[in-house]
């Protein structure tokens, strides 16, 4: 009589990557499956390689006129066509989001370093502060948001810096805002009424406990404020309050293509959907993140 062996029990198979017993998730696997979120990722992170490799990239200098190839329209030597002056329209848009951006994440770094702390007072102290907070916020917001960054640039004047700073203050009331709001929500959890039990003072409940757990919603709110910021650059640049010619600038690409709309329509156009692709990437990527990181949002 023969003994004839059961065959070992095969696990079914799934579509999850095998993982090792016991070990953490991976933090990349829920922006994996969000194809919002991972679409916008890679299209930012793009957009950020182009800034940071811009002198490489760019085929030629975007600021050296060459009279004789003004108006080309794209073609193999410029991709893009050349603007008025004959500069290449190609390393002019490259350049261009370099400048975009690096106001963009200045100005979004600015609105941050003074709207948290404030939104932090604001919402655990209570009573005065928060008055006094809550009324200077209030006031800022009574103007719209480009118009207070014009107002603010007019004010300062025309340059790179300023057009930084006149965003950055101009996105500060929403920091303020989110952070209040966060803080007056967490306050009142157990976690913190243990740690003023254990004997934490304000500093310790406000940035080991409280300011960790908003990270969530300031980080959605950073990358919101970053588009708006590309734009506010942009229309800054625009109007003449911004970078300054010959800087290659989206803005002032578009405010030098206004004359020459019907003559050579490639000036306006790609600069435009680099604006586009810079605004709707960003976008993309902190509706995703807010599903990732509050799915419970919608809910409250």
């Amino acid at each position: 009589m023969t003994v004839v062996d059961n065959p070992a029990p095969t696990a079914p198979a799934t579509d999850e990557p095998a993982t090792a017993p016991g070990a953490p998730p991976s933090p990349l696997r829920p922006l994996l499956r969000n194809p919002l979120a991972l679409t916008g990722a890679v299209a930012a992170a793009i957009l950020v390689l182009i800034a940071l490799f811009a002198p490489l990239i760019a085929p030629y200098d975007p600021t050296r006129p060459d009279f004789a190839t003004a108006l080309d329209p794209p073609s193999w030597a410029h991709w893009l066509g050349t603007d008025d002056l004959g500069r290449d329209q190609l390393s002019r848009v490259i350049h261009g989001v370099r400048a975009s951006l690096q106001i963009g994440l200045l100005a979004v770094a600015l609105a941050f370093a003074v709207g948290v702390p404030l939104g932090l007072a604001a919402g655990y102290y209570g009573r005065l502060a928060d008055s006094v907070v809550s009324r200077l916020t209030d006031t800022l917001l009574a103007f719209p948001f480009l118009v207070l960054a014009v107002g603010l640039a007019t004010i300062l004047g025309p340059s790179l810096l300023n057009a930084t700073i006149a965003i950055g203050v101009s996105q500060i009331p929403a920091v303020i805002r989110i952070t209040r709001a966060e803080t007056l929500r967490l306050k009142h959890l157990d976690y913190v009424a243990a740690a003023v039990a254990n004997g934490g003072g304000d500093r310790t409940v406000l940035f080991r406990h409280i300011l960790p757990n908003s990270l969530s919603a300031l980080t959605v709110q950073a990358t919101v404020g970053i588009p708006s910021a590309i734009i506010g650059e942009a229309l800054l640049s625009f109007l003449g309050l911004g970078v300054q010619p010959p800087s290659p600038s989206l803005g002032v690409m578009l405010s030098s293509a206004q004359a020459y709309i019907a003559a050579a329509p490639w000036m306006a156009v790609f600069p435009g959907l680099a604006i586009v692709a810079a605004t709707l990437a960003f976008n993309l990527l902190g509706d995703g993140l807010r599903d990732i990181l509050d799915p419970r949002g919608d809910s409250r």
